[in-house]
């Protein structure tokens, strides 16, 4: 890398560095005042079930954590189901319920939390979470601590709750696709699915979310993408893009990842979808120029780019429907997991078809269009 490169680069990760350290202290307070609310909540007394994603590397201590909590509680219609590599957790939640939970938690990270959510959409059931996975996105968007597990518990096993938009991605031309594919955060294709699967695990482990930093900058000058574009707004009206240019198009029900907002105007309960269409040129300037619209979009929270932006593109729109017809097949995800090569896909999205027991009292990242609900179970 040339001097100018470098400089850029370390500007980058020391602003990042900062921004990092200052949510750490504002983390603190936090947690400090929501252990004085959390203990003023009522517990619910009904049957459990905790979907356990046993390849994390705290899941061991974290079963044995929510054993304690539960016999100090009293709770004593509890089940444990641990997801495999053939039994996902959707499968294991569908499980739980022919069992009798009423509630399912699921204690994973957000490809378990996506999963149980795709089993749980429209039954009316409500899903609880204990976050032990890397980047937590569903949870903090939801307000859900992410490094407490004993108010993470309290949450989930008591009464308070959020009724959540489901996103859904159908991959149109593979015949063997039996559903559409569950997200709660953000879909896309393209450059956000090649850095994401392309992130070592190992360094991901280490050093968390940033290890998506990393594997991204290997992918900084790969060829574009092409597709044909159709969106239905929300007024039914649909517009068309046809032969468009972009880096990465996404689709998102939650627009806020650690530090930063990709979708400032994302709600997880609208009925709508914030769709993004990202594009760069003039090589690492570009790039450049789309970190700086990122941070003014942080800082305002306004989905807008900054000013000075000269060498990036962001087009954003909301919609029910998205039909994204690529000139070939490209890597796609839902909340970070991968999905096989597509040129066919619809987004679409289920309205309030989540039940998500929340901290009522803390305030929720992504944007709320209704007031929360504290909702009966239902019952099958």
């Amino acid at each position: 890398m040339d001097q100018q490169t470098l400089i850029i680069l370390a500007v980058m990760i020391a602003l990042i560095a900062l921004t990092v350290a200052i949510i750490a202290a504002i983390r603190i307070t936090m947690h400090r005042r929501r252990v004085r609310r959390l203990e003023q909540r009522r517990d619910d007394q009904v049957h459990y079930a905790f979907i356990i994603n046993p390849s994390k590397p705290t899941a061991a201590t974290t079963r044995a954590r929510i054993k304690e909590y539960c016999t100090r509680k009293g709770l004593t219609e509890v089940m444990f189901i641990d997801t495999q590599l053939d039994k996902d957790g959707r499968v294991c939640a569908k499980e739980a319920l022919a069992r009798g939970a009423d509630v399912v938690i699921a204690v994973g990270g957000d490809g378990t939390v996506r999963t149980v959510a795709s089993a749980l959409g429209g039954t009316g059931h409500a899903m609880g979470i204990i976050p032990i996975g890397t980047g937590n996105l569903f949870a903090r968007n939801m307000g859900i601590p992410i490094d407490d597990v004993e108010a993470a518990l309290t949450i989930a096993v008591s009464h308070g709750s959020h009724r959540v938009d489901v996103g859904r991605l159908r991959i149109l031309d593979d015949p063997d696709e039996d559903h559409a594919h569950a997200f709660l955060i953000i879909a896309g294709v393209g450059f956000d699915a090649v850095m994401i699967d392309d992130t070592d695990p190992k360094l991901k482990k280490n050093i968390s979310w940033l290890a998506y930093f990393i594997s991204g900058a290997k992918h900084l000058f790969a060829p574009k993408y092409h597709a044909s574009i159709t969106i239905k707004g929300p007024d039914g009206e649909t517009y068309t893009q046809r032969d468009t240019e972009f880096r990465t198009f996404m689709a998102g029900n939650c627009g806020q990842i650690p530090v930063f907002s990709l979708m400032p105007d994302a709600s997880f309960n609208d009925g709508l979808l914030d769709f993004e269409m990202i594009d760069t040129n003039g090589g690492l300037i570009g790039w450049a120029n789309l970190f700086g619209d990122v941070v003014h979009q942080t800082i305002t929270g306004k989905a807008a780019q900054s000013p000075l932006s000269t060498h990036s593109h962001i087009d954003q729109m909301q919609g029910v429907q998205a039909e994204v017809m690529l000139d070939k097949p490209v890597p796609a995800q839902v909340d970070g997991d991968m999905l096989p090569e597509t040129r066919h896909i619809l987004f679409s999205v289920d309205r309030e078809a989540l039940l998500v027991r929340v901290p009522l009292d803390d305030g929720i990242s992504a944007t709320t269009q209704i007031p929360p609900v504290k909702a009966p179970l239902a019952k099958d």
